[in-house]
């Protein structure tokens, strides 16, 4: 599955920037690949960088690190339950109520690498146990419609938007 088979009626506006941030390779090579990617990238920066803010009311590196790492569990589990068929609305969440009770702050940065590997090795073994059929199932979350192959590649993008974040704001 590539980022080409998806139509524009799978996924919202707002996933729009996510969809077109993923590559357009297989669906389970980039999930891998962008994870060491990232993963290589953090390890790269400066020890001093990640409890730096770059302006107030911002998040951290690591914060943001958790963001992923709880984004993920929260898209993989909506991708779980729409692949099953459930059509019940999944409701959105508060990132923001989120990372205000981490304590990413307090964690070390290989612990906080370490939880997003197994997390992303866990979406992807879910991701693979998926048939043709069950990927391209929609359901609603966040008072959208969604395909669980969009999910996967909205998993992708939204690290790679918060990898340039990064990048542009950070380093």
């Amino acid at each position: 599955m590539k980022k080409t088979d998806i139509l524009e009626n799978e996924y919202s506006v707002f996933n729009a920037t996510y969809i077109k941030a993923a590559t357009d390779g297989d669906l389970y090579e980039d999930l891998e690949i962008s994870l060491h990617s990232f993963i290589r990238f953090v390890q790269n920066i400066s020890m001093d960088k990640f409890d730096f803010r770059y302006a107030e009311g911002k998040w951290t590196i690591k914060e943001i690190i958790q963001h992923i790492i709880d984004t993920e569990r929260i898209f993989s589990y909506r991708a779980l339950r729409i692949s099953r068929n459930d059509q019940t609305p999944l409701p959105g969440f508060d990132e923001n109520e989120y990372a205000e009770n981490t304590e990413a702050n307090n964690r070390h940065l290989q612990g906080l690498l370490t939880e997003l590997s197994i997390v992303r090795q866990s979406t992807l073994a879910l991701f693979k146990s998926f048939s043709e059929e069950q990927l391209k199932r929609i359901g609603v979350a966040s008072n959208h419609e969604i395909s669980v192959r969009a999910i996967g590649l909205i998993i992708i993008g939204h690290q790679k938007h918060h990898q340039q974040v990064f990048e542009e704001r950070y380093l």
